[in-house]
């Protein structure tokens, strides 16, 4: 008998889910997963700014052919003279074929532009961290508000199955009165269309779940079978429009990508140097000669004229003042919505309100309203409009309900609210 009653009750199970789990699967999910590489990308881009710091160090090997014997490295004018004086007798670092091994490097002293391109790449950082965030958080916004109304289509479709009960005890009544003929066989068709128009109603409400459970499994990976229960914890915490930060973030960086710019023109100094090994046949001797050579240098480069690095510098101010009308413009979007959401919050409060009151009064007209029609004192179609207006009534509230959440979670993503802390 356990084993019946545990099966039975796995499908149930299976579909039981909370908001905390589905935050936590949308979390990990592929929705998620790009916002995560984006900050990684942005880590990468702070890592490989500070790598143009550290010297960069190469190791080389050449072979060169030449049609007449060569100097294999340069040679200090007194040992060369000496070596000319005796040709016979001392092998010349002269060959038709040399081998080079050996290493360079190059080393920033002074760069001011790279210290300027780190830090930018860390306001970039910060922009795509900022920028997950507000991602998530609309995410977080959209399956509440799916959920919402996956709670607003359950509710709706219970009322129209009280509805479709009432009418399917009325028709029971009438199809006795039909028959013994103290009743017309059209009251009969319209109640039959009246559940007609219920079936009608209860499908539409079917479409309308799969979409709203589609966008949730889009997000989670998990698909409901029905709306889960909310409660909301806190209120909307109202301050600075945090949903900006992204942007404003960035308007940091390009800022220091104009002082960037501008500062590839400054001097600046670099370290260079270079050993080598070489090794060939003497062309006078025949004798396998070796040499080492190295050299080590400061150099301060002084940029004069660099037309390009003028163009980089208007097109990147041009770029700044792009993101910042931007940034004017969604903060106006943002202060108008804001206020809009704001003020309907206790309009919708009110309907929620006056549509509880609605349905009271409504069902107790229906009670008389069936009275009335079974003593023949109302018309069939007076009676099928009462029992529409309960079922609109309810429809109302439920509605007004699932525009609050949805209000309240738009609202929280404007202000950057953790909406894991809000609802439950």
């Amino acid at each position: 008998m356990k084993k019946i009653l545990l099966a039975l009750s796995m499908p149930y199970l299976l579909s039981a889910h909370t908001l905390p789990e589905l935050f936590s699967a949308l979390k990990s999910h592929a929705q998620t997963k790009s916002d995560e590489m984006s900050v990684e990308k942005a880590a990468i881009g702070v890592s490989q700014a500070k790598s143009e710091l550290y010297p960069k160090v190469n190791l080389f090997a050449s072979y060169d052919n030449y049609s007449d014997p060569t100097g294999m490295l340069p040679v200090a004018p007194n040992r060369l003279s000496s070596m000319l004086r005796k040709k016979d007798e001392i092998s010349q670092p002269f060959s038709y074929n040399v081998y080079k091994t050996g290493l360079n490097f190059s080393m920033p002293i002074f760069v001011k532009s790279i210290y300027t391109m780190a830090d930018e790449a860390k306001a970039m950082q910060r922009s795509a961290k900022a920028r997950k965030r507000i991602n998530m958080l609309k995410n977080e916004a959209i399956i509440v508000g799916s959920n919402a109304n996956l709670l607003y289509l359950s509710q709706l479709k219970k009322a129209l199955d009280l509805k479709e009960k009432s009418l399917l005890e009325t028709k029971k009544i009438l199809k006795i009165k039909v028959d013994n003929g103290r009743a017309p066989a059209s009251a009969l068709y319209k109640i039959n269309d009246g559940l007609n128009q219920i079936s009608i109603s209860k499908n539409n409400i079917e479409l309308q779940k799969k979409k709203a459970v589609s966008v949730i499994e889009t997000l989670t990976g998990i698909k409901l079978s029905d709306g889960i229960a909310m409660q909301e914890l806190t209120p909307v915490n109202k301050g600075a429009f945090k949903s900006l930060q992204p942007l404003q973030e960035k308007i940091k960086a390009s800022e220091l990508n104009v002082h960037a710019q501008k500062e590839k023109l400054y001097p600046s100094v670099v370290a260079h140097g270079m050993y080598s090994y070489s090794t060939a046949t003497a062309y006078n001797t025949k004798n396998s000669i070796n040499e080492h050579y190295g050299e080590i240098g400061v150099y301060v480069n002084i940029p004069l004229l660099a037309m390009s690095q003028y163009d980089a510098i208007t097109k990147s101010k041009i770029e700044l003042d792009s993101q910042r009308v931007e940034l004017q413009k969604l903060n106006d979007e943002l202060t108008s919505k804001a206020d809009m959401l704001n003020a309907s919050l206790p309009l919708l409060d009110r309907s929620i309100k006056l549509s509880k009151q609605s349905i009271k009064n409504k069902q107790k007209i229906l009670k008389i309203a069936k009275v009335n029609y079974r003593s023949g004192r109302l018309t069939t179609e007076d009676y099928l409009q009462y029992e529409n207006e309960v079922v609109d009534a309810k429809a109302k509230l439920y509605q007004a309900k699932a525009e609050k959440w949805q209000s309240v979670m738009q609202l929280a993503v404007i202000y950057a609210n953790n909406i894991e802390e809000m609802v439950r």
